[in-house]
């Protein structure tokens, strides 16, 4: 992240650009900061309409104080594969589940989610990740409960009986698809309303255009997933001298 953590004078820069209704973006690109650092610096600090920039500066010096705290003396970070940087690592993770907070999913399974794609197994067991996020099983359980039900992760037992959380491969045609066909049950209610308001009314006219943009977009969505679905199967190949490449698992 360039130039470290955010000033106290950056966040009150934050809190100028929000009342002035800037976007994230410009905030970012007047701060010379990206803009995944703009929007987890507001998500988790009260969001734009209740942003404050001297609360969110001392919560930050909060949190970095208890992780302090919680971390045993004499301890170090768990060493991380492929010579990966553990605090750019957790930074990373952090940015990451204010994607996924942003897009709607709440913080706890937003960051079960974070946790699970930054393995490169991307499965853990409940105490696995009760550990990585210093959280209770039980928070952990209604976390997975949630996403399993959106479809987000699944269930599977390993050699040794122990239940693992996976993010599958196909997560992601599987949620395309789920979105487009959620707009299934609009489509054909706003139809409905064209009879009942009668075609050529302006109210039948909003709907039947706005049933059939719905339409046009779901079947552009669930083709490009379908045409797109094989670089959801993409490995990396290590090559002699250890770079990555990558190759298809699906012939």
């Amino acid at each position: 992240m360039p130039g470290g953590r955010l000033t106290q004078a950056e966040r009150q820069q934050i809190a100028v650009g929000l009342a002035d209704g800037l976007a994230y973006a410009e905030i970012a690109r007047r701060l010379d900061r990206p803009t995944s650092t703009i929007t987890r610096e507001v998500t988790r600090n009260g969001g734009p309409a209740g942003y404050r920039a001297d609360l969110a500066h001392r919560a930050t010096q909060q949190r970095t104080h208890q992780r302090r705290q919680a971390a045993p003396r004499g301890s170090q970070p768990s060493p991380q594969p492929y010579g990966r940087d553990a605090e750019a690592v957790r930074e990373y993770q952090e940015a990451l589940t204010t994607v996924y907070m942003t897009s709607g999913l709440p913080k706890m399974m937003a960051r079960v989610l974070g946790c699970l794609y930054t393995t490169d197994t991307g499965s853990l067991t409940a105490s696995e990740l009760a550990q990585r996020l210093q959280v209770s099983p039980a928070s952990i359980s209604k976390a997975i409960t949630f996403l399993e039900g959106q479809d987000l992760v699944r269930r599977e037992r390993d050699e040794n009986r122990r239940e693992r959380y996976v993010v599958d491969d196909d997560l992601w045609y599987q949620a395309m698809i789920r979105s487009a066909r959620a707009n299934d049950l609009f489509i054909e209610t706003a139809r409905q309303g064209v009879g009942v308001l009668r075609p050529g009314t302006p109210a039948a006219t909003r709907l039947e255009n706005a049933a059939r943009f719905l339409d046009f977009v779901s079947e552009g969505l669930i083709r490009a997933a379908e045409q797109g679905r094989e670089v959801l199967y993409t490995r990396a190949e290590t090559t002699p001298d250890d770079t990555a490449r990558p190759r298809s698992d699906r012939a």
